[in-house]
């Protein structure tokens, strides 16, 4: 088993990465609580691959549970399931020292995360993700949510975990197509901060995605280190932690445009969005046109969507494409703002992007399809 730690002063937790952690999943839980009763929240895809090891693991420790499962997919993350999970829990009688577990993808963790928030005005919750895009991005950092009909993830809050629990071992019930959008996140960070991690999966990436333990927790560790980094200088994204949205403006503008439906994953939105973001690089002079070039390169050899031209079915405009961009979160004062690069390894936040060259970026690319 290996541990990163996320030392934010009175919110300190820890993400343990490894085979076999559902198994002791009361064990490792005990260290940070007492309670002897947890409740769960789950959904129906993953309830029957894991719900009951995890039982297992927690009554392994004397620790009973309950749990609600939920209907799968994006459409979960919204206001009535996000109501049924409140009374749910209430119904339970969680208490404030109470630790709620959300054992799922990235849509259960953000939904139980900011049910814990709000409830009693915050109440702990462990995150046991299983989706490699949970473990090495929504588990980690805090961030909270449901979705609104304007655009994802505009209600929220910052509410960290207790714990998080990355069990590598529930990665191989995933298709080869969810883990490929999980890849998304993973190869995002090379590209945002570290060219040797960049490289490292450029050789070690198909071996991860083939099954190869060894390279998964390591591809895993090192993404959990990168975000907690971040998330530790800049917890609630005023400034570096932006950082972490490398690829997601437009990757948020195509989710929109393909109503967040199966035609595109996030994380496949993720790895068009980087590709994107790294050809505008070039064009504004910022990084090599190699760069852009390695990038696509590597994404083609993982089997992954790269271009506009592997989504299915109809796109907007360009134009339309970039009105989408402005709902984004990570507009300030009205103006849209990038994280671009200067090169593989070395992104940066800006908001003095020509709007012509986007709209140029996304036309080519769609001539294209």
């Amino acid at each position: 088993m290996e541990t990163v730690h996320v030392g934010l002063k009175g919110r300190e937790y820890d993400i343990h990465i490894g085979p076999g952690l559902l198994a002791r999943a009361g064990e490792l839980i005990s260290q940070v609580s007492d309670r002897k009763r947890m409740m769960i929240v789950t959904e129906e895809n993953v309830a029957p691959l894991h719900l009951a090891s995890l039982q297992a693991g927690l009554k392994a420790a004397g620790i009973e549970s309950d749990a609600l499962v939920l209907p799968a997919g994006e459409k979960t993350k919204s206001w009535p399931f996000f109501e049924q999970t409140v009374e749910w829990l209430l119904a339970q009688k969680v208490e404030r020292k109470d630790l709620v577990i959300a054992l799922g993808g990235g849509v259960i963790g953000d939904l139980t995360g900011f049910a814990a928030a709000t409830l009693r005005r915050g109440v702990g919750f462990v995150q046991i993700p299983t989706s490699l895009l949970a473990q090495v991005d929504s588990s980690v950092g805090g961030k909270t949510g449901i979705n609104a009909p304007q655009g994802k993830n505009l209600i929220g809050a910052f509410h960290q975990p207790a714990l998080v629990l990355a069990d590598v071992d529930v990665l191989d019930s995933m298709t080869k197509r969810d883990f490929l959008s999980g890849y998304g996140e993973v190869v995002k960070y090379g590209m945002l901060g570290d060219a040797k991690f960049f490289e490292w999966l450029e050789e070690n990436g198909p071996k991860a995605a083939a099954g190869d333990q060894a390279a998964r927790i390591a591809a895993v560790k090192r993404s959990c280190e990168m975000k907690a980094e971040i998330v530790m200088r800049d917890e609630t994204e005023q400034g570096d932690r932006a950082l972490l949205n490398l690829g997601h403006t437009f990757c948020h503008a195509l989710e929109a445009a393909t109503g967040y439906s199966d035609r595109l994953l996030h994380g496949e939105g993720v790895a068009v969005g980087c590709a994107l973001a790294f050809e505008l690089s070039s064009r504004l002079g910022l990084c090599s046109q190699e760069d852009p070039s390695r990038v696509r390169a590597h994404l083609k050899e993982m089997g992954m969507k790269t271009d506009l031209a592997d989504i299915d079915g109809e796109l907007p405009s360009a134009e339309d494409l970039v009105d989408l961009m402005g709902q984004d979160k990570k507009v300030v004062d009205g103006q849209l703002r990038f994280i671009l690069a200067r090169s593989i390894g070395e992104a940066f936040v800006t908001a003095d992007v020509p709007k012509d060259a986007v709209i140029k970026v996304i036309q080519d690319a769609l001539e294209a399809r």
